[in-house]
This record gives structure tokens, C-alpha cells and sequence, in this order.
């Protein structure tokens, strides 16, 4: 992936090409499976063999719907063929309430509705049925009512475009469902928590954004509906962004890397200039330049799991070895003519941002500093618990600089390595922040929170900015003499020896209290 510089398009679909080309060995004889590594998952192999085939779609529809073509596009109506067959080897399956293979469906629905000459049209009559019964599936059971509606609204939306069996009224369902998420400002909540995490971006925006774009002349009222909550949503997001094209690193799914910019992806397919368009094309752009400054790759050019680099640690239990692929959703901008003012546009520089800035629904205050980003926050948190959920959502702040560290164990400090959090040992156990039983955004840029990192303890915090960094005010009310540790950010070096020594305050304050 060297030389690459993710200026013009035909440097997006080098890039993509290059990267399908080490896949090739890793699809099974039929082609229905793909899978490039073996780290376990909560669901089975043939569906983490099955999210292999589908997310590399991600990057091949748009590459095929803006007149390119891959190496592998031979393979996939083959492979549909085989998985799909109940009677084939590689059949994909069939499936209950809830299943991940839900997810991989939407992948298959947008290339149907975009690229049906590539995906449907090959297949025969028998073949087609065999499709649509499989992937009709979604509708005869239940799923995660959150962002997972919009897969089975690609799904119906997908179906109808080709004249094969949908539900209609369950496509109406769904996407009235996803209006009780919206929260104003452009902002949603994934599903009935209060997670404000990529999703809202990657995942609510960017799906209604495709159906913005190929439903404009079925259902304007909505379409125009969704393209205004995105123009909203712009005025925020773009906080989330530093000058050199990284993204905060916060919340679950970080794996998924330049996903991360999915979001002003679409805005650009749905022709939503909620900036001028030589800005996004510069977020754009210089995310995924980023991305590919870093080492993100394996030898052979597939994607790794983890975040800036492999690290199994950071992942979830639904990260298998091919789910880093939804990163492709980013390619999304290669569905864009020549033409387009996203490829003809002079990349620009951000706009002139607040150095402070208050984002109320996801309980931030953004700090920019020497053109990193820095989120003050408190409140977050995904009731169903992902891995190191106190890491990636309760710390006091996080940095595009810095990013954060998840611990190996809670049993010394080292292993629990509690960036900016504070931390209480009791029994050799070191205890943190991992949801707050109250929160409130307050005059001058203040996020007060109250919450118990154990029984006995409860502690008030203050978080503010000040100049280049911000001040953290705790109050801490404790039934019993205990010690606390508070972690500053994790640096930046590759070698111990690049760190000066900041004497024993470098470790962290030390408060003992027996209020």
C-alpha cells in the first residue's frame, strides 16, 4: 500500500484493488466463504466465514457502480450461488431470532440494489429464488432494534428493486421505528441506550443516506428528511476530526478504522454538501492517509484487528478476523462519477473551528489543541456491556493525540493502565468509573457526574477545560480510608527511552480520604 496518496479516484480504487488481491487464497472452493484468520468469535465459523464474503462488498459495489472492476468479481455471483443453495456444501445457513448473519445481510442487499447487473442478473431463475428466500429471511425473525433495522430495510428496499418478494409493511415498520431513535440536532441514539459512539455516524446517517440517495424520486418526504438530519449532524461530527485526518479514538468497534469517516461518505453519494465539498474531500482524504501511515496491514496487505495496530485485546467478542472489512464502507466515495464536485474539488483544509465546543447529546466538550482533539465526557454507556466498556466509554477524556490504553487486568497498576480515569485499590483490585448514576452539562463548559466505582464509595467529578488541557475536580465520599490513582494521558513513544522523567507526579496523584 505504499505510494498511494488518496488524492484522486483512481488512487481510491488502486487502493481497493490492492487489497482484494490477498484475499484471493483465502476463499474456499465454492467461493461462498472467505475467512484470513482463526481468532474465535460469540458466533460460529460458517458465519464468520459468510462476513468474509460480505463486507468486502462494501468496497466492491461502489468500485463496480462507478465503472471499475476487481479481481474478484467473478467470484461472487459464484459464491452466492453455492452459499445460498440449502442443499450446497457451502450453504450459508438458516437462522433464528437475533443471529449476526443479519448483519452480513445488508452487504448483499446493497449490491443487489446497486449492482444487480453484477449480483442478480447472473443467477438463474432458480438461483434468484433460492437468493431471495435465503436473504427474506430477516423478515421472519427478529432482531436487535437498533441500528440492525436499517439491514433488513436494505434488505426490502433491495428485493423491491428487483421484483422479488418483499415486505412492505415491515419496510414502513422499520423505518418509522428508526425515528423514535432520533434525538434532534442530527443526532440519534443506537437503539434505547445512551451510546453516542461511531454508530451514530457509520451506521444510522450512512444507511439513510443510501436510501436519501436511491429512494429520492419514491420517497422524498423522507429522503430530504434524512439529508437534513445529516446537514445537522455535519455541524457536530466534524469536532470528532484533527487536522491530520485522524479521528477520535472512543467508543466500541474501533477495529472497523476508516469507517470512521463512513459517514461524510455518504454525505457525498447522497449529494449533501453540508460543507463545501473541497472540506470533505479533505476529511476524507486525509483519513484515509492516516489510516495508511499506520500499520494497520498484515504482510500480504489484509486488514489486522485492532485499532492503530493489531491488538486483540481492544477487539469485541463479534470481531473475527474479517470484520475489519466494514472499514470498506469508506469506499463508498468510488460510487461518485468523475464529475462529481467530491473528485473535482480542490481538497481543503478544515474550516476554522471552536477551540471549545459543546456537544450536549453525546455528553462532550471538544477541545482543539495544536490541531489534535481532545472529548471531555461523562454519561456514556452500552448496557450490554462490550469488552473494556469502562475503557472505551467512561475514561474523563479522550485524544486523537494520545488515544487510550484497555487494561490486561485490574490486579496492579501497570496491567490496569488507567488513563484518565481515576482508579481505587481495595484488596489489591484496582476499581474505576463504569457508569455514571447521574450527569448534567453545566454553565462554562462544565460536565458534572456522580458515580461509584465500588460499595462504600461514591464521587463527584467536575470536568472542565483550561487552556491547552482542562481541570478534573473530584470530591470523593468514602465510608472506609482507601487509595486512589489518577491517570494522566498514555504517551505517544515507541521506546521507553524517548520519555523524560516527570518525577513521581508522573505516575499519577495520590489521595486518601475518610470522608
Amino acid at each position: 500500500m505504499k505510494n498511494i496518496r488518496f488524492e484522486t479516484k483512481k488512487d481510491y480504487q488502486e487502493a481497493l484493488e490492492e487489497m482484494c488481491l490477498p484475499l484471493k487464497k483465502y476463499y474456499s472452493p465454492g467461493k461462498a466463504l472467505l475467512m484470513i484468520g482463526h481468532t474465535g468469535t460469540h458466533y460460529g465459523e460458517r458465519t464468520a466465514e459468510l462476513e468474509g464474503f460480505s463486507r468486502v462488498l462494501w468496497g466492491l459495489v461502489p468500485l463496480w457502480y462507478g465503472g471499475g472492476s476487481s479481481c474478484l468479481d467473478d467470484w461472487i455471483p459464484e459464491g452466492i450461488r453455492h452459499g445460498t443453495n440449502p442443499a450446497d456444501a457451502e450453504y450459508w445457513g438458516s437462522y433464528t431470532d437475533g443471529e449476526q448473519a443479519y448483519v452480513e445481510m445488508a452487504a448483499l442487499a446493497f449490491a443487489v440494489w446497486m449492482t444487480p447487473e453484477k449480483v442478480w442478473e447472473p443467477l438463474s431463475l432458480q438461483e434468484r429464488e433460492d437468493f431471495g428466500r435465503w436473504i427474506g429471511q430477516i423478515n421472519t425473525h427478529k432482531i436487535s432494534d437498533n441500528n440492525w433495522l436499517f439491514f433488513r430495510v436494505l434488505v426490502n428496499c433491495a428485493l423491491c428493486h428487483v421484483g422479488a418478494e418483499y415486505d412492505k409493511e415491515q419496510l414502513e415498520k422499520d423505518l418509522n421505528r428508526v425515528d423514535d431513535f432520533y434525538l434532534g440536532d442530527g443526532w440519534y441514539s443506537d437503539g434505547d441506550t445512551k451510546q453516542r459512539d461511531y454508530y451514530i455516524g457509520f451506521a444510522m446517517h450512512f444507511y439513510s443516506l443510501i436510501y436519501a440517495k436511491l429512494m429520492e424520486n419514491k420517497d422524498a418526504e423522507r429522503c430530504e428528511k434524512y439529508k437534513e438530519r445529516a446537514r445537522r449532524y455535519a455541524q457536530d461530527f466534524i469536532f470528532w476530526f484533527g487536522d491530520r485526518g485522524e479521528a477520535l479514538p472512543y467508543g466500541r468497534s474501533l477495529t472497523y478504522r476508516y469507517a470512521q469517516a463512513g459517514f461524510w461518505c455518504g454525505l457525498a453519494f447522497a449529494d449533501v454538501e453540508a460543507f463545501p465539498w473541497g472540506i470533505i474531500r479533505g476529511i476524507v482524504n486525509r483519513h484515509f492517509r492516516y489510516w495508511f501511515s499506520r500499520p494497520v496491514l498484515d504482510s500480504e496487505n489484509k486488514l489486522t484487528l485492532g485499532y492503530a495496530y493489531p491488538n486483540l485485546a481492544y477487539c469485541e467478542g463479534y470481531n473475527a478476523p474479517n470484520s475489519p472489512y466494514w472499514s470498506w464502507k469508506s469506499f463508498l466515495v468510488l460510487a461518485l462519477p468523475e464529475s462529481h464536485p467530491f473528485w473535482s474539488s480542490t481538497e481543503e483544509k478544515l474550516p476554522k473551528l471552536d477551540s471549545v465546543k459543546e456537544l450536549p447529546h453525546p455528553w462532550m466538550i471538544m477541545q482543539r489543541n495544536q490541531g489534535y482533539v481532545t472529548a471531555l465526557t461523562s454519561g456514556q454507556y452500552a448496557e450490554w456491556e462490550p469488552v473494556h466498556v469502562a475503557e472505551k466509554f467512561e475514561k474523563f477524556a479522550y485524544s486523537s493525540y494520545f488515544g487510550f490504553q484497555v487494561p490486561r487486568s485490574y490486579y496492579n497498576l501497570a496491567q490496569a493502565a488507567p488513563d484518565n480515569m481515576l482508579a481505587f485499590c481495595r484488596d489489591g483490585y484496582y476499581f474505576v468509573r463504569r457508569r455514571c448514576d447521574e450527569v448534567r452539562m453545566e454553565k462554562e463548559n462544565r460536565i458534572y457526574s456522580k458515580w461509584r466505582p465500588m460499595e462504600g464509595i461514591f464521587v463527584e467529578t467536575i470536568l472542565q477545560p483550561c487552556g491547552k488541557g482542562h481541570l478534573r475536580t473530584h470530591v470523593i465520599h468514602a465510608d472506609f480510608a482507601c487509595t486512589a490513582v489518577e491517570g494522566g494521558f498514555a504517551l505517544p513513544y515507541h521506546e521507553p527511552s524517548e520519555v523524560k522523567s516527570m518525577g513521581s507526579s508522573s505516575a499519577g496523584s495520590m489521595v486518601t480520604s475518610t470522608m
